[in-house]
Protein backbone atom coordinates (compact mmCIF):
# COMPACT_ATOMS: atom_id res chain seq x y z
CA UNK A 1 0.00 0.00 0.00
CA UNK A 2 2.89 2.37 0.67
CA UNK A 3 4.10 1.81 -2.90
CA UNK A 4 0.63 2.31 -4.38
CA UNK A 5 -0.02 5.46 -2.36
CA UNK A 6 3.42 6.74 -3.33
CA UNK A 7 2.65 6.22 -7.01
CA UNK A 8 -0.56 8.22 -6.64
CA UNK A 9 1.34 10.97 -4.84
CA UNK A 10 3.87 11.00 -7.69
CA UNK A 11 1.03 11.35 -10.22
CA UNK A 12 1.53 7.88 -11.69
CA UNK A 13 -1.94 6.41 -11.27
CA UNK A 14 -1.94 4.30 -14.44
CA UNK A 15 -0.20 1.41 -12.71
CA UNK A 16 -2.25 1.77 -9.51
CA UNK A 17 -5.56 1.62 -11.39
CA UNK A 18 -4.73 -1.96 -12.36
CA UNK A 19 -4.57 -2.89 -8.66
CA UNK A 20 -8.04 -1.56 -7.79
CA UNK A 21 -9.97 -4.83 -8.44
CA UNK A 22 -7.54 -6.68 -6.18
CA UNK A 23 -7.79 -4.02 -3.48
CA UNK A 24 -11.57 -4.42 -3.57
CA UNK A 25 -11.22 -8.17 -3.00
CA UNK A 26 -8.96 -7.56 -0.01
CA UNK A 27 -11.15 -4.79 1.43
CA UNK A 28 -14.28 -6.91 1.23
CA UNK A 29 -12.70 -10.02 2.74
CA UNK A 30 -13.80 -9.95 6.42
CA UNK A 31 -10.90 -12.23 7.39
CA UNK A 32 -8.09 -10.32 5.68
CA UNK A 33 -5.89 -8.52 8.18
CA UNK A 34 -5.10 -5.69 5.74
CA UNK A 35 -8.66 -4.98 4.62
CA UNK A 36 -8.76 -1.54 6.29
CA UNK A 37 -5.50 -0.49 4.59
CA UNK A 38 -6.78 -1.69 1.22
CA UNK A 39 -10.04 0.21 1.59
CA UNK A 40 -8.26 3.34 2.79
CA UNK A 41 -6.10 3.39 -0.35
CA UNK A 42 -8.82 2.34 -2.75
CA UNK A 43 -9.99 5.82 -3.73
CA UNK A 44 -6.50 7.22 -4.34
CA UNK A 45 -6.25 6.30 -8.03
CA UNK A 46 -9.90 7.33 -8.57
CA UNK A 47 -9.11 10.97 -7.77
CA UNK A 48 -6.58 13.39 -9.21
CA UNK A 49 -5.83 17.04 -8.63
CA UNK A 50 -7.71 17.08 -5.35
CA UNK A 51 -5.03 17.75 -2.73
CA UNK A 52 -5.36 21.29 -1.47
CA UNK A 53 -8.49 21.83 -3.58
CA UNK A 54 -11.09 23.57 -1.42
CA UNK A 55 -13.05 26.00 -3.63
CA UNK A 56 -16.71 25.41 -4.34
CA UNK A 57 -15.93 25.32 -8.08
CA UNK A 58 -13.54 22.38 -7.78
CA UNK A 59 -14.01 20.32 -4.63
CA UNK A 60 -16.19 17.20 -5.07
CA UNK A 61 -15.85 17.69 -8.84
CA UNK A 62 -15.32 14.75 -11.18
CA UNK A 63 -13.51 16.43 -14.05
CA UNK A 64 -14.22 15.32 -17.60
CA UNK A 65 -14.21 16.52 -21.17
CA UNK A 66 -11.54 16.03 -23.79
CA UNK A 67 -9.44 18.96 -24.88
CA UNK A 68 -8.28 19.54 -28.44
CA UNK A 69 -5.08 17.58 -27.88
CA UNK A 70 -7.00 14.47 -26.84
CA UNK A 71 -6.25 14.85 -23.14
CA UNK A 72 -8.84 15.74 -20.54
CA UNK A 73 -9.11 18.17 -17.66
CA UNK A 74 -6.84 16.04 -15.45
CA UNK A 75 -3.86 16.68 -17.71
CA UNK A 76 -0.94 14.32 -18.09
CA UNK A 77 0.83 12.07 -15.59
CA UNK A 78 4.58 12.33 -15.15
CA UNK A 79 4.89 9.26 -17.38
CA UNK A 80 3.11 11.08 -20.21
CA UNK A 81 -0.03 8.95 -19.82
CA UNK A 82 -3.36 10.84 -19.78
CA UNK A 83 -4.25 11.16 -16.09
CA UNK A 84 -7.96 11.12 -16.81
CA UNK A 85 -7.69 7.67 -18.36
CA UNK A 86 -6.16 6.33 -15.14
CA UNK A 87 -8.87 7.94 -13.03
CA UNK A 88 -11.59 6.64 -15.33
CA UNK A 89 -10.19 3.10 -15.15
CA UNK A 90 -10.08 3.19 -11.35
CA UNK A 91 -13.64 4.52 -11.18
CA UNK A 92 -14.84 1.86 -13.61
CA UNK A 93 -13.34 -0.81 -11.36
CA UNK A 94 -14.99 0.70 -8.27
CA UNK A 95 -18.29 0.89 -10.14
CA UNK A 96 -18.00 -2.79 -11.05
CA UNK A 97 -17.13 -3.63 -7.45
CA UNK A 98 -19.87 -1.46 -5.91
CA UNK A 99 -22.17 -4.41 -5.06
CA UNK A 100 -19.35 -5.88 -2.94
CA UNK A 101 -18.36 -2.52 -1.42
CA UNK A 102 -21.85 -1.34 -0.43
CA UNK A 103 -22.12 -3.74 2.56
CA UNK A 104 -19.05 -2.01 4.06
CA UNK A 105 -21.30 0.98 4.78
CA UNK A 106 -22.67 -1.23 7.58
CA UNK A 107 -19.28 -2.36 8.92
CA UNK A 108 -18.88 -2.28 12.71
CA UNK A 109 -15.83 0.00 12.40
CA UNK A 110 -16.75 3.69 11.80
CA UNK A 111 -13.46 4.25 9.94
CA UNK A 112 -14.38 1.50 7.48
CA UNK A 113 -17.79 3.10 6.92
CA UNK A 114 -16.15 6.48 6.25
CA UNK A 115 -13.62 5.03 3.79
CA UNK A 116 -16.33 3.00 2.05
CA UNK A 117 -18.33 6.21 1.56
CA UNK A 118 -15.27 7.94 0.14
CA UNK A 119 -14.57 5.16 -2.34
CA UNK A 120 -18.18 4.63 -3.42
CA UNK A 121 -18.62 8.36 -4.08
CA UNK A 122 -16.39 7.87 -7.16
CA UNK A 123 -18.60 5.15 -8.66
CA UNK A 124 -20.92 5.79 -11.58
CA UNK A 125 -24.46 5.40 -10.30
CA UNK A 126 -26.95 5.49 -13.19
CA UNK A 127 -29.47 3.39 -11.25
CA UNK A 128 -29.08 5.49 -8.08
CA UNK A 129 -28.25 2.32 -6.12
CA UNK A 130 -25.25 3.88 -4.39
CA UNK A 131 -27.11 7.11 -3.70
CA UNK A 132 -30.07 5.21 -2.23
CA UNK A 133 -27.78 3.16 0.00
CA UNK A 134 -26.12 6.32 1.29
CA UNK A 135 -29.56 7.68 2.21
CA UNK A 136 -30.70 4.46 3.85
CA UNK A 137 -27.50 4.22 5.88
CA UNK A 138 -27.81 7.86 6.96
CA UNK A 139 -31.19 7.18 8.58
CA UNK A 140 -29.66 4.37 10.68
CA UNK A 141 -26.22 5.84 11.36
CA UNK A 142 -25.53 7.18 14.86
CA UNK A 143 -21.89 8.25 14.55
CA UNK A 144 -21.90 11.97 13.62
CA UNK A 145 -18.64 11.76 11.69
CA UNK A 146 -19.89 8.87 9.58
CA UNK A 147 -23.12 10.78 8.97
CA UNK A 148 -21.02 13.72 7.78
CA UNK A 149 -19.12 11.37 5.44
CA UNK A 150 -22.40 10.10 3.99
CA UNK A 151 -23.50 13.69 3.35
CA UNK A 152 -20.27 14.53 1.51
CA UNK A 153 -20.45 11.27 -0.44
CA UNK A 154 -24.02 12.08 -1.48
CA UNK A 155 -22.98 15.58 -2.50
CA UNK A 156 -20.10 14.23 -4.59
CA UNK A 157 -22.36 11.70 -6.30
CA UNK A 158 -24.96 14.40 -6.90
CA UNK A 159 -22.38 16.75 -8.38
CA UNK A 160 -21.44 14.06 -10.89
CA UNK A 161 -25.09 13.15 -11.59
CA UNK A 162 -27.39 16.04 -10.60
CA UNK A 163 -30.47 15.11 -8.60
CA UNK A 164 -32.53 18.04 -7.32
CA UNK A 165 -34.14 16.17 -4.37
CA UNK A 166 -30.70 15.38 -2.95
CA UNK A 167 -29.58 18.99 -3.34
CA UNK A 168 -32.72 20.12 -1.48
CA UNK A 169 -32.14 17.49 1.24
CA UNK A 170 -28.56 18.64 1.77
CA UNK A 171 -29.73 22.23 2.09
CA UNK A 172 -32.26 21.17 4.73
CA UNK A 173 -29.51 19.43 6.70
CA UNK A 174 -27.31 22.49 7.24
CA UNK A 175 -30.39 24.40 8.36
CA UNK A 176 -31.51 21.66 10.79
CA UNK A 177 -30.37 22.52 14.33
CA UNK A 178 -31.23 19.00 15.47
CA UNK A 179 -28.33 17.64 13.38
CA UNK A 180 -24.82 17.23 14.78
CA UNK A 181 -22.45 20.13 14.00
CA UNK A 182 -20.29 17.87 11.84
CA UNK A 183 -23.30 16.94 9.73
CA UNK A 184 -24.40 20.55 9.31
CA UNK A 185 -20.91 21.65 8.29
CA UNK A 186 -20.59 18.82 5.79
CA UNK A 187 -23.99 19.72 4.40
CA UNK A 188 -23.04 23.40 4.11
CA UNK A 189 -19.93 22.50 2.11
CA UNK A 190 -21.84 20.00 -0.01
CA UNK A 191 -24.64 22.45 -0.78
CA UNK A 192 -22.20 25.20 -1.77
CA UNK A 193 -20.66 22.79 -4.28
CA UNK A 194 -24.05 21.88 -5.74
CA UNK A 195 -25.34 25.37 -6.43
CA UNK A 196 -24.24 28.66 -7.91
CA UNK A 197 -26.45 30.61 -5.51
CA UNK A 198 -24.72 33.13 -3.23
CA UNK A 199 -24.21 31.78 0.26
CA UNK A 200 -27.13 33.07 2.36
CA UNK A 201 -26.53 34.91 5.60
CA UNK A 202 -27.92 31.97 7.59
CA UNK A 203 -25.23 29.70 6.17
CA UNK A 204 -22.50 32.20 7.06
CA UNK A 205 -23.86 32.38 10.60
CA UNK A 206 -24.09 28.60 10.93
CA UNK A 207 -20.59 27.93 9.66
CA UNK A 208 -19.03 30.73 11.72
CA UNK A 209 -20.62 29.34 14.89
CA UNK A 210 -19.80 25.68 14.26
CA UNK A 211 -16.42 25.68 12.45
CA UNK A 212 -14.17 25.86 15.51
CA UNK A 213 -10.48 25.02 15.38
CA UNK A 214 -11.03 21.92 17.52
CA UNK A 215 -13.88 20.65 15.36
CA UNK A 216 -11.92 21.34 12.19
CA UNK A 217 -9.03 19.18 13.39
CA UNK A 218 -11.47 16.42 14.38
CA UNK A 219 -13.12 16.49 10.95
CA UNK A 220 -9.79 15.79 9.26
CA UNK A 221 -10.65 12.10 9.78
CA UNK A 222 -12.93 12.62 6.77
CA UNK A 223 -10.82 11.98 3.65
CA UNK A 224 -12.41 14.93 1.83
CA UNK A 225 -11.28 17.32 4.55
CA UNK A 226 -7.85 15.73 4.91
CA UNK A 227 -7.27 16.18 1.17
CA UNK A 228 -8.54 19.77 1.15
CA UNK A 229 -6.16 20.87 3.89
CA UNK A 230 -2.85 22.38 2.88
CA UNK A 231 -1.02 23.46 5.99
CA UNK A 232 -4.30 24.01 7.83
CA UNK A 233 -7.35 21.87 8.74
CA UNK A 234 -9.35 21.05 5.63
CA UNK A 235 -12.61 22.39 7.03
CA UNK A 236 -11.13 25.81 7.75
CA UNK A 237 -9.54 25.93 4.32
CA UNK A 238 -12.89 25.10 2.72
CA UNK A 239 -14.64 27.79 4.75
CA UNK A 240 -12.07 30.38 3.79
CA UNK A 241 -11.99 29.48 0.10
CA UNK A 242 -15.77 29.14 -0.23
CA UNK A 243 -17.08 31.95 1.95
CA UNK A 244 -14.12 34.38 2.05
CA UNK A 245 -12.31 33.93 -1.30
CA UNK A 246 -10.92 37.47 -1.03
CA UNK A 247 -8.72 36.48 1.91
CA UNK A 248 -5.08 35.73 1.01
CA UNK A 249 -3.60 32.26 1.36
CA UNK A 250 -1.83 31.74 4.69
CA UNK A 251 1.92 32.01 4.35
CA UNK A 252 4.16 29.04 5.07
CA UNK A 253 7.09 31.40 5.60
CA UNK A 254 7.70 31.72 9.38
CA UNK A 255 9.56 35.04 8.76
CA UNK A 256 6.80 36.61 6.67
Amino acid sequence: MDVLIGLCADDSRAAVALAVPFLIRIATDPHHRHRADALGGLAGPARARHFGVASRDEILLHRSGLQQDGYDDYGVEVTGYPAGWSVAAARAAITAGAPELLPLLHDCDPAMRIDASYALATAADPGHTVRSTFAARFTKERDPMVRAALVLATAETTRAQPHRPDTAWIRELWQDRAQAPEVRLAAAIGWLCLTDEPAPGALHTTVTALATEERAHAMDVLPWMAAAGCGEPGLLRCVRRMLHPEEPEPSDDPWA
